[in-house]
């Protein structure tokens, strides 16, 4: 019995002491200073033995006898300082590692875009190397998970100089290649408006994928709650436009990471990416100084950017998307504001009855006001000319916004179509105001005015109208108020020239509405069938003279002559229904005279 416990014991002995021992093979590793790529496994497999020996010293794993002995407090104070020195050395190695091959790759221009080469980056040699140490990464947020928040600080830090410098360069050069400088007063042409549109998409599909694909792999690299690097994937990727060279899944905020891991991860991307927006914003002020439309498609390529990173971004990609999406739609809002202050002053220049020059910059700078300005620099106008300027002045602003409204419809992608129908109302509504308070200036002419005008905007927004909704509206708009300025006008002109005809009639149904027998009416001062029959002699007699009287005081104030033929026809039917209840009025009231006919009437009317 007593040589079988002393087997026992000392087989236990074995145990103890083999559990107390350090081997020397990984005790030098754990205590050296070489961490070179050569000799990672090594370091991995003390790492792992470290963590091992750790574990089977904690009091829940080993016999409550041995606890107390003061070799084994002595063996685990002994792994401690161990620990401490390894996580102490390798920490510092990986702050260096980090800095020194950033610094190597800022150093060398080649890796950057420059004049006449734009380059997009590559960041697989720096993954590939990271990756290297990932693993023992790992190993040291077991050991010691306080010591990975310099490390991540440091990363950050070091890539966040690579990414900016990748950025400028590329940005500068963007912009060098566009070769586009439109100065004051220059127009800008299709091939410029194209370039700086594709600058910026060329901004987005480089950079956007990119800044993602460093945010996934930094919460992996740097050990965050996230699914595990795939096993399956080693080495080095040559493909230079094959990101996930690393087996690195994206960042999905329903992975289990707990919301104090989200927000450290947040926090530390934030380190990791901020200031790379900067260059973003001025790439977009560029593109929007040289032709502001270019907000429309640029507005169409980052909301489709952003509607399609929502699922797998990191945080600050999304932020800065949304970001860009508004700072755009605030400047073309701005774009849209300038231009509506210019058709105002259209309002302005004419009540004061001087048109100042105007460039004509409607698609640099929206100055709808043009026309008269390109011919004269300062027109002193007599008040009954005005209205006859303010028409062509005006007539220019819709054939100008027309052109406007065709360029930004070819700009239009994804739910860049609200923007440009906001803009679309802003324009139009106070196009239409500023046309009704011009009309103001000479009531006179205030309805040949709005004629001319409306007439003109339906005639320029006619096919577009027809395929964009918001113009449709505002298209039966105008038409409403062209059909109301036409009845007025043509009213005002037949009333002109029968005056004393459909005066007589209104007198005689103004006695009607008061309760006045039709019987009656012929006894009443001024309305006897001899008032009637010299009425009826001093209106009809010379009808076609009247009748040509009435087309030239149609003609005579009209400036578009295009509009004369639908004018006159629309002034003859009115003509022919007035004179129609005028004859049916006769009928009522004095039976027993005789007037020509509304059949005659149109007969006359046709022949000329």
């Amino acid at each position: 019995m007593q040589s079988v416990n002393n087997k026992s014991l000392i087989e236990e002995l074995d145990k103890l002491l083999e559990q107390l021992n350090i081997p020397p093979e990984y005790s030098a590793f754990l205590t050296g200073d070489s961490f070179d790529e050569a000799q990672m496994l090594q370091n991995e497999e003390a790492c792992e033995w470290l963590i091992g020996a750790l574990r089977g010293f904690q009091a829940s794993t080993i016999d409550p006898a041995y606890v107390k002995m003061r070799a084994f407090k002595e063996k685990r104070g002994e792994l401690q300082i161990i620990k401490s020195i390894f996580v102490t050395k390798v920490s510092e190695f990986l702050r260096n590692y980090f800095a020194t091959f950033v610094d190597f790759l800022m150093n060398d221009k080649s890796y950057f875009s420059q004049r006449g080469q734009l380059k997009r980056p590559d960041h697989s040699d720096l993954r590939y190397k990271c990756r290297t140490y990932a693993r023992l990464l790992q190993h040291l947020k077991v050991l010691d998970k306080n010591c990975l928040g310099p490390l991540k600080k440091a990363y950050c830090c070091s890539l966040n100089l690579l990414l900016r410098r990748e950025v400028r360069e590329f940005a500068n050069e963007l912009r060098a290649e566009s070769k586009t400088s439109p100065g004051p007063g220059q127009n800008v042409n299709s091939a410029d408006s194209s370039a700086v549109s594709d600058a910026y998409a060329k901004m987005l599909t480089v950079f956007i994928p990119l800044m993602v694909d460093e945010s996934s792999f930094f919460a992996h690299f740097m050990c965050f709650e996230a699914p595990p690097l795939d096993g399956n994937k080693s080495g080095h990727n040559d493909d230079a436009n094959d990101d996930d060279d690393l087996g690195i899944a994206d960042i999905d905020e329903n992975d289990n990471m707990s919301p104090a891991e989200l927000a450290a991860l947040n926090e530390s991307l934030q380190d990791l990416l901020d200031g790379i927006q900067e260059d973003f914003y001025a790439v977009v002020d560029w593109a929007c100084k040289i032709d502001p439309l270019c907000c429309i498609s640029m507005h169409g390529i980052t909301e489709r950017y952003l509607s399609g990173q929502k699922a797998d971004a990191s945080r600050f990609v999304s932020l800065m998307l949304s970001e860009l999406e508004c700072r755009i739609s605030m400047l073309f809002i701005r774009y849209v504001d300038d231009s509506c202050h210019n058709i105002e002053k259209c309002e302005r220049n004419a009540k004061q009855s001087v048109l100042p020059y105007i460039p004509r910059t409607f698609e640099e700078e929206c100055s709808m006001c043009v026309s008269v300005g390109n011919v004269l620099d300062t027109v002193h106008l007599k008040k009954k000319c005005t209205c006859f300027v303010i028409v062509s002045v005006f007539l220019s602003v819709l054939d100008r916004f027309a052109t406007l409204a065709t360029k930004m419809e070819q700009y239009i992608a994804g739910q860049s179509r609200d923007l440009v129908d906001q803009a679309y109302m802003k324009f139009v509504s106070i196009m239409f105001v500023t046309l009704e308070r011009l009309a103001q200036t000479e009531p006179k002419y205030a309805d040949i005015f709005l004629i001319e005008n409306y007439a003109a905007f339906q005639n320029s927004l006619y096919d577009l109208a027809n395929v964009v909704p918001t113009l449709a509206k505002f298209y039966h708009q105008a038409s409403e108020a062209y059909e109301q300025s036409c009845s007025r006008h043509i009213s005002m002109i037949i009333y002109y020239q029968f005056e004393r005809l459909f005066q007589f009639a209104r007198r005689i149904e103004d006695l009607i509405l008061n309760n006045v027998s039709p019987e009656e009416i012929p006894f009443q001062l001024g309305l006897s069938k001899v008032d009637f029959r010299k009425m009826l002699k001093s209106s009809l007699s010379g009808m076609d003279r009247s009748i040509g009287a009435m087309y030239k005081k149609l003609q005579k104030n009209l400036t578009s002559e295009e509009l004369l033929p639908s004018l006159w026809d629309k002034c003859k039917k009115d003509f022919v229904d007035k004179y129609d209840s005028f004859v049916q009025l006769v009928a009522k009231i004095y039976p027993a005279e005789s007037v020509p006919t509304t059949a005659e009437l149109r007969e006359l009317l046709a022949k000329m």
